[in-house]
Order: C-alpha cells, then structure tokens, then sequence
C-alpha cells in the first residue's frame, strides 16, 4: 500500500512539473513575439509608431532628456503597459513591454 502511494505521488508530482515547464514555454514564446513586433520601431521615427498605436496614453521627458511614450491596454483585465523612448531626432532607439501577451 505504501508503495502506491509513493508511486502515486511521484506520478503526480512529475505530472505537476511537467505541466509547469510547458507554461513557461509558452510564456517565453508569447514573450518573444511580443519583442519581434516592438522592435520593429527601433530606429523609426515616432511618428511611424504614433501612426500604428496612436495618441500615447501618457508622454513624458525622462532623466536622460529623452521622451517616453506610454501605452496602457489591458486585455482579460491584465494591464498592459508598453513604453517607447524616443531621442532628441524623434526616433525610437528602446522600449520595455509588461504584462503584454
């Protein structure tokens, strides 16, 4: 009996890891897709990305002089935001995505 049991519970907790390691998979995956669609606004003006996303939710000028363009969505009521740094030419050299998929 004792060995069903741990036989039982190793089964379950091999299923458990097992499960985990595929949704983080699948997370990774969601990541990257999200990175390949931003960066192709690094090095195009801004007006390129306010034209695809529109008006920023908020614009700011940060630390380093540089603008900021924040877009908040949110999606299954998961807030999403995605920030764009655009240089003193107006071009879009970063941005940092959270809680997008």
């Amino acid at each position: 009996m004792k060995k069903i049991k741990a036989s039982l519970v190793t089964i379950a907790l091999f299923l458990i890891i097992a499960g985990c390691q595929s949704i983080k998979e699948k997370t990774d995956a969601i990541v990257e897709k999200e990175n390949e669609k931003l960066s192709k606004y690094i090095s195009k003006p801004a007006s390129v990305l306010q034209m695809d996303l529109g008006k920023p939710d908020e614009d700011f000028k940060n630390a380093k002089g540089n603008y900021e363009l924040i877009y908040n969505t949110k999606k299954y009521l998961i807030p999403c935001e995605r920030r764009f740094e655009i240089n003193s030419d107006k071009i879009v050299i970063g941005f940092v995505s959270n809680g997008c998929f």
